[in-house]
């Protein structure tokens, strides 16, 4: 069977089920392949009946003796019942809802069935149990766990990847000493294993080889990326204008050493004929956004456009004000394009871009439409690059020909980790807060403390001070135990908060009610403001000063960093307080590291050593790096070695590296307009 071939043509799949598949992101035999399980379930292998155990997943022979007739009950479910037999011992096989189930079945005949133990007294019942086909009863069973969507069911894919690994023989394709070396698995052993592992063991075992392999390609990727950008990069010179120093004259405050650092940065890249490709990674209210004001003001200055892209009509909005601010008095053409533009100033807009008129664009992912036209662009800026996916930032770098790229996070990576995620970025940092930002005091108190704590709350706006509070979901979780924000905003109204104003707003509101009750807390018309994460990132009150997180324990410390950083903007003190289930030491550990420091990348450290395989930057990464099982945070060390392995091969000459290069190479040459370089 050919890896290639279309996965419509599998046995059992056919045209109307590929159409499901490939929104799966499966279209050839390979994609089937990596398509792996997010999960395993382990299944107990039972010779009797009677030593099963109360909730255990089994899997049983047995014989049916009796299909009695559906029960229709009084919550209004319907119940079906077959009596099966194991030598003398009787149990029974129920269904809720299910009455098509019993139909698979035909009595005194013998099936191998699986399904979860239920017991009451003495009466033994199998739940939901389902036939197991191509099985023996030798040993216990890891069956995988696949991502479902539409009508697709696990049992397909369990029967489908089996049947397909049946007539397949997959070909090694690491280099033979790195297998050696690190006493491998073969892949065709690995693939096999991941989706039907006989035990853990050979599951761990597949796993580790896998992503290893995952981390490794990366790295190559990245490094070849790096060169083939050198190869192929033909940018445009810039001069450094005159009129920097003018400006430099007109901003009311000094630029930090590290500001100003991260600029000259940039101004060199921009000299040269080679397009730029720079992360600028800056701390919270570190002031990335002046840098990028001053290095796309050089770029208007030679001549052409620039854009950014911001990822909430908030932070657009913001930037906005910001740049018209500084420069005002350079009489520059300056647009904000958004998703709340009236149709009528849309159209505008785009035809002044495309003339040529704008010398400044900011906006949403609206920059990103295809009717939005530069005449001359010479830099794009992308603010929290993360927010973004490849597609979209891939979209926003192909608007010109030859430009410089930027792009700003706000999220401080580990500075172990960021030399392997961005080996084709040139990497800046501001690791320095400009004067007069006010060091935050913070400190966490058990959720049973809330009540003082919104009274201390209440103490600082009856000074006229404002304050956030964040909550983790928008709905109630009853299991988890966990704020929402509607039940909250209902309950400070009432208890704490019923003599003055205060707002709610979530990732799901309308942006424009979103916008509207953020201009007003602007504003100071609302005085507390409760929100889910939306506000953790831009979000400018110089006169908030309280930050107040429910469930803190529920956020990454690097997470918890960014929202406290919504505060300590103003002249006011400035004040943090986390609530959270402080259930055990670990708990405590983490927001301890919070409570000791303001340091945001040494934080991000800390995240990486206390939470593991924790999502440091607030989401997954999967799908952004086109990583499947590896996860470069809870990989970290298996990143470092692959790395280091990626490097070695590209200094080779042997037959076989060279080889796997000149493959890497023919894919980067193929792919080079669709690639996202940032």
């Amino acid at each position: 069977m050919d890896i290639y071939s279309d996965i419509k043509y599998i046995k059992g799949v056919g045209p109307k089920m590929a159409e499901t598949m490939n929104k799966c992101g499966i279209f050839n035999v390979l994609d089937l392949l990596l398509y792996f399980p997010r999960d395993y379930e382990q299944v107990s292998a039972k010779k009797s009946i009677l030593d099963c155990v109360e909730s255990e997943k089994v899997i049983i022979e047995c014989t049916v003796l009796n299909i009695l007739k559906d029960v229709r009950l009084k919550n209004n479910k319907t119940l079906s019942t077959i009596e099966f037999c194991q030598d003398e011992n009787k149990f029974k096989g129920k269904w809720f809802n299910q009455p098509y189930a019993k139909n698979s079945f035909k009595i005194s005949n013998k099936y191998i069935i699986t399904g979860k133990v239920d017991k009451f007294k003495d009466e033994i019942t199998i739940m939901n149990p389902k036939i197991v086909k191509n099985t023996s009863m030798d040993e216990n069973k890891i069956i995988a766990k696949y991502p479902l969507k539409s009508n697709i069911t696990n049992n397909f894919f369990n029967k489908i990847i089996s049947d397909v690994l049946c007539n397949v023989e997959i070909k090694e394709n690491l280099p033979k000493d790195l297998v050696k070396k690190y006493d491998f698995c073969s892949l065709n052993d690995a693939i096999r294993n991941i989706h039907s592992p006989n035990n853990l063991a050979l599951l761990n075992e597949s796993r580790r080889r896998l992503k290893f392999q995952e981390l490794f390609n990366y790295s190559l990727k990245i490094l070849m990326l790096k060169e083939f950008i050198k190869d192929h990069n033909e940018g445009i010179q810039f001069k450094m204008t005159k009129e920097l120093t003018t400006l430099k004259e007109c901003l009311p405050f000094e630029l930090t050493k590290s500001q100003s650092k991260v600029v000259r940065e940039i101004l060199i890249d921009q000299k040269k004929n080679i397009g730029m490709n720079r992360l600028v990674q800056g701390d919270v209210g570190s002031g990335k956004t002046i840098v990028a004001i001053i290095t796309m003001f050089n770029v208007v200055k030679n001549g052409y456009q620039t854009a950014m892209m911001a990822p909430t009509e908030i932070l657009a909005k913001q930037h906005f004000e910001e740049i018209q601010k500084v420069l005002k008095k350079f009489q520059l053409k300056i647009q904000l394009l958004s998703g709340s533009t009236t149709q009528k100033n849309k159209e505008l807009i785009k035809q002044e871009l495309k003339d040529g008129a704008i010398d400044i664009l900011i906006g949403t992912h609206a920059l990103i439409e295809d009717n939005v036209e530069f005449k001359n662009l010479g830099m794009i800026v992308t603010d929290e690059q993360h927010r973004f996916g490849v597609s979209q930032r891939n979209r926003f770098s192909n608007k010109g020909k030859n430009i410089d790229i930027l792009v700003m996070t706000a999220t401080p990576i580990p500075r172990t980790l960021s030399l392997y995620l961005y080996g084709d970025l040139e990497v800046s940092i501001i690791d320095e807060l400009p004067p007069g930002r006010q060091k935050i005091d913070t400190s966490y108190e058990s959720m049973s403390k809330s009540k003082y704590v919104y009274e201390f709350a209440l103490s600082e706006v009856n000074k006229g001070r404002q304050v956030y509070i964040v909550c983790p979901l928008v709905e109630e979780n009853e299991e988890m135990k966990l704020s929402s924000v509607e039940k909250l905003y209902e309950k400070l109204k009432k208890e704490h908060f019923s003599n003055i104003e205060i707002g709610m707003v979530y990732g799901k509101m309308p942006s424009k009610l979103k916008n509207e009750i953020m201009d007003k807390f602007k504003s100071g018309e609302i005085k507390a403001l409760i929100a889910t994460t939306v506000i953790e990132v831009g979000v400018n009150v110089p006169n908030a000063t309280i930050m107040i997180i429910e469930n803190a324990e529920r956020f990454g410390l690097a997470q918890l960093h960014q929202l406290r950083g919504r505060v300590g903007r103003g002249i006011h003190k400035s004040y943090c307080i986390l609530l959270a289930n402080i259930t055990n030491n670990i708990v405590k550990k983490r927001l301890e590291v919070l409570v000791k420091s303001n340091d945001g990348f040494f934080i991000a450290e800390e995240d990486l050593k206390t939470r593991g395989a924790g999502e440091l930057f607030g989401f997954k990464q999967h799908g952004e790096s086109g990583l499947i099982l590896a996860d470069v945070i809870e990989d970290i060390n298996v990143l470092k070695i692959a790395n280091g392995e990626a490097k070695k091969l590209m200094q080779s000459d042997n037959t076989e590296d060279v080889k796997i290069k000149n493959e890497i190479i023919d894919k980067i040459e193929k792919s080079a307009n669709y690639i996202c370089f940032n």
